[in-house]
């Protein structure tokens, strides 16, 4: 029987989603805790990697299991069981053929900035302190939706098999005075993707790259072109759906 745990977690002093040889994951976490519960060797298999420091306010992981479970109680001695930066929102079954990566259909991440100190947002915003025009930013983030290879967002020698993806929303949104979030939504996303994008958004917004040198960079398919890879921190998986 295959089941679905949905889960959130604070991922500042984690080395991912993904189990690493030399520092602690949230993959390790889950299947260390379901371990431990069902008596026997559990493998969860993540909805997709986030990066080392990168939260998520909605993950999925799949685990099979030949008899059927608890679920409501499952979730509760999981929530009991794991640290308090990570958070089960439930347990369910579902069909044997569901996927939690491969059967998703889009994801949505967001990227979160603040343009003065705030001691609160300090380990979930990015602080900047330069004019930043957002108007500019979003015309640029719009022509993303127009092109589907993001190779020029891809970190250098990632092990993928295509660039290939398919964007349908982009664009800056103000919060406050002072605080923005930038939110994607795309069928799949490239190692690093977002956070490259961010970055030369906000190369336009600063004036280092014109409309026109957007255009190039994402036509020209190649990571050095593009700005720079913004800080994990401010990164929020927030939504996948199904």
């Amino acid at each position: 029987m295959r089941y679905f745990v949905t889960f959130s977690y604070d991922g500042s002093r984690y080395h991912g989603w993904q189990i690493q040889p030399n520092g602690d994951s949230v993959q390790a976490q889950l299947q260390r805790g379901l371990s431990l519960l069902l008596r026997q060797e559990v493998m969860v298999t993540g909805a997709g990697r986030t990066d080392a420091g990168v939260h998520a306010r909605m993950m999925v992981a799949h685990f099979d299991f030949p008899t059927s479970l608890d679920e409501k109680q499952l979730a509760y001695k999981l929530n009991k069981l794991l640290p308090g930066d990570i958070a089960i929102a439930g347990v369910r079954q579902v069909e044997e053929n569901l996927h939690a990566r491969f059967s998703a259909t889009s994801r949505m991440y967001r990227y979160y900035v603040h343009t003065a100190k705030n001691p609160f947002l300090r380990n979930t915003s990015c602080e900047l302190h330069y004019p930043l025009d957002f108007n500019k930013m979003n015309e640029a983030a719009d022509m993303l939706k127009r092109y589907d290879d993001f190779g020029a967002f891809c970190k250098a020698h990632a092990d993928v098999k295509t660039t290939l993806c398919k964007v349908t929303v982009a664009r800056w949104h103000q919060t406050s005075p002072t605080t923005w979030y930038f939110e994607i939504r795309a069928n799949r996303f490239l190692r690093n993707m977002v956070r490259a994008v961010v970055g030369t958004l906000i190369d336009v917004g600063r004036g280092r790259l014109t409309m026109e040198d957007f255009q190039r960079v994402v036509e020209g398919k190649k990571r050095t072109e593009a700005g720079e890879s913004m800080p994990a921190h401010a990164l929020f998986l927030e939504d996948i759906t199904y």
